[in-house]
């Protein structure tokens, strides 16, 4: 159990005292999380499986903010795996435009994802889709019993509540992501999870021990611009690993992210000779392609300061390589991947001297959003 800190009180003034646990605690939450989805299986079966057995079912995952982009990395492998049309829309997309996302005919299975569940447009976001939709489920998965979510009781909802150790304190969500993520996959694509959790956890472990002095080493350097680039379910990880080092720098350091392919087309103008490219490689045959074809170009073109590549399988170059995990899925890739760009955005928010658990000093960021007006057309 954690220490007795309300859930919504100020991060404690120790320079990395919550975002730093929080990031290493990842082995031990990922295995605690399958436990206690273990643990409710029947019970989660009862609610998902008569949904899935309908073939019209639309799935969104809904979330804002990192939780929007958990959604972002598992919508494409979900969709390959179940079959069935998934797609990520964010909250904030649904609350501002719901006649865009929602679909009144349609029956709908609502994935919401939130670590305080009190998020302003995570409570609209299901409001409306109660309102505008004739048959509409909600799956919520978050990490704190006292947020809104977690409460809302309803015969159409089902709430699955993570450890509270997953809770994060800290400004930067880490464990929550990985949590979060992990309780999805498992309940969606949850055949032989067991084993597959004990080699993520074991992944995330090595690579927690081997990325941390690449990450302070990097993070010495000053790059002034950092670009993450990935394909698949690596374009929504790279999303989430620009925002963190966003977040953790108060947005010191400029950061952009795209697809091994698609930056070529314009965005790859960011680049300069003090910009850090990190190039998450896919496991897929195809895929890895085209993600060694931009880092043989990238190298090729000597214009950026360093580029670096973390893969699972060896690149025929330099690489922060995921040990023993050649023959893992890239849906479960996503867990030790996303570990470097949290402890690269903590040595760079040490460096530039911000403390990491809550960056933004001016407090015009907050760890839950604050200041959103939700308005209806009435209004």
């Amino acid at each position: 159990m954690r220490d007795t800190i309300p859930a919504d009180a100020p991060p404690s003034a120790s320079p990395e005292s919550w975002t730093r646990r929080e990031i290493l605690q990842q082995p031990a939450t990922l295995r605690a999380t399958q436990a206690l989805l273990d643990a409710h299986q029947a019970e989660i079966a009862a609610f998902v499986q008569p949904l899935l057995d309908q073939p019209d079912l639309r799935i969104i995952l809904c979330g804002a903010g990192t939780s929007a982009f958990i959604g972002e990395c598992l919508a494409p492998w979900l969709s390959a795996t179940l079959g069935r049309p998934v797609e990520a829309v964010a909250t904030t997309d649904i609350v501002s435009a719901p006649h865009l996302y929602l679909d009144a005919a349609r029956p709908t299975l609502m994935v919401s994802f939130g670590r305080s569940g009190n998020s302003p447009e995570s409570i609209a976001a299901v409001e409306l889709a109660d309102a505008r939709i004739a048959s509409v489920h909600h799956l919520v998965i978050t990490c704190n019993a006292e947020g809104a979510l977690s409460r809302r009781s309803s015969g159409n909802n089902h709430v699955v509540l993570l450890p509270e150790e997953t809770h994060d304190r800290a400004f930067a969500m880490t464990s929550s992501f990985s949590a979060m993520l992990l309780a999805a996959l498992s309940i969606f694509t949850g055949q032989d999870m067991h084993a597959r959790v004990e080699a993520i956890a074991a992944a995330v472990e090595a690579m927690l021990g081997r990325s941390e002095a690449v990450a302070a080493s990097l993070a010495a350097r000053d790059f002034e611009r950092v670009v993450y680039l990935g394909s698949g379910v690596f374009q929504g990880l790279a999303r989430e690993a620009a925002l963190k080092l966003l977040e953790l720098t108060d947005g010191a350091v400029p950061t952009l992210f795209d697809s091994s392919l698609g930056f070529r087309h314009g965005p790859k103008t960011i680049v300069t000779p003090r910009t850090l490219v990190v190039v998450f490689v896919s496991n897929d045959p195809l895929t890895r392609r085209y993600d060694l074809d931009i880092i043989e170009e990238l190298r090729a073109d000597g214009h950026c300061s360093e580029v670096l590549v973390i893969a699972a399988q060896e690149t025929g170059g330099e690489t922060l390589l995921v040990e023993h995990a050649a023959d893992l899925p890239d849906a479960d890739l996503l867990f030790p991947y996303i570990v470097f760009a949290q402890l690269y955005g903590l040595h760079c928010s040490l460096r530039l001297g911000r403390t990491p658990d809550q960056p933004n000093a001016a407090g015009t960021v907050n760890r839950v959003v604050q200041g959103v007006r939700i308005h209806t057309l009435a209004a």
